[in-house]
C-alpha cells in the first residue's frame, strides 16, 4: 500500500477590506449579483463575480426553480455566460458571496460540488488557474489560488 498526502493553502483575510482593490471590486459587484438572486424556496442567496482575462466581469446568482433540479447556482450561471459571450477567453478571477436572506452568515463559503466540477472543466479548458474569493454576506474571506486547492484529484478530459 502507499499512501498520498495531499496539501491545500487558502489565505484568510479578515475583511473584504484586506483584499487588493481588483478583488474588493470583484467582490462587491458579487454582492450586488446576490441582491438579485432567485430563491424564494431555500432564502439562501448567492452571487458571483468573475474576472476575463479581457477585463470584462460576469455576474451570476443563484435562480430557483419549484423544481429543485432545475434550478441553477450562481457559479455555473455565470461561467456559463462568460463562455457563452467571451468563448475562449480565460477566467483569472472569482468571487462568491452566500447567505441567507436576512445577511446573517459571516462565514466563508465555499462552491458546492456541482460548482466545483463546472469550475474545474474551465480551469482545464483554459489551461491556467482561476484564483477564488468566497466570503458570507460579511466578516471573513477566503482565497484560493486554483480550483484544484477545493478540489483535489479533479476529474477532467484526461480520463475519458
Amino acid at each position: 500500500m502507499k499512501q498520498i498526502t495531499i496539501n491545500t493553502v487558502i489565505d484568510v483575510y479578515d475583511d473584504l477590506k484586506e483584499l487588493d482593490p481588483e478583488a474588493q471590486k470583484l467582490m462587491e459587484q458579487a454582492i450586488e449579483a446576490r441582491s438579485n438572486a432567485y430563491a424564494p424556496y431555500s432564502k439562501f442567496t448567492v452571487g458571483c463575480s468573475l474576472l476575463l482575462e479581457n477585463g470584462e466581469i460576469i455576474k451570476g446568482n443563484n435562480q430557483e426553480n419549484a423544481a429543485y433540479p432545475s434550478g441553477l447556482c450562481a457559479e455555473r450561471v455565470a461561467i456559463f455566460a462568460a463562455g457563452a459571450n467571451y468563448p475562449g477567453v480565460a477566467i483569472t478571477r472569482m468571487a462568491i458571496t452566500a447567505s441567507p436572506i436576512d445577511d446573517s452568515f459571516a462565514k466563508p463559503v465555499p462552491p458546492c460540488g456541482a460548482c466545483r466540477q463546472s469550475i474545474a472543466e474551465y480551469e482545464s479548458r483554459q489551461q491556467q488557474p482561476i484564483e477564488i474569493f468566497f466570503m458570507g454576506a460579511s466578516g471573513t474571506v477566503a482565497r484560493s489560488n486554483s480550483l484544484a486547492d477545493l478540489l483535489p484529484l479533479i476529474f477532467d478530459r484526461n480520463y475519458l
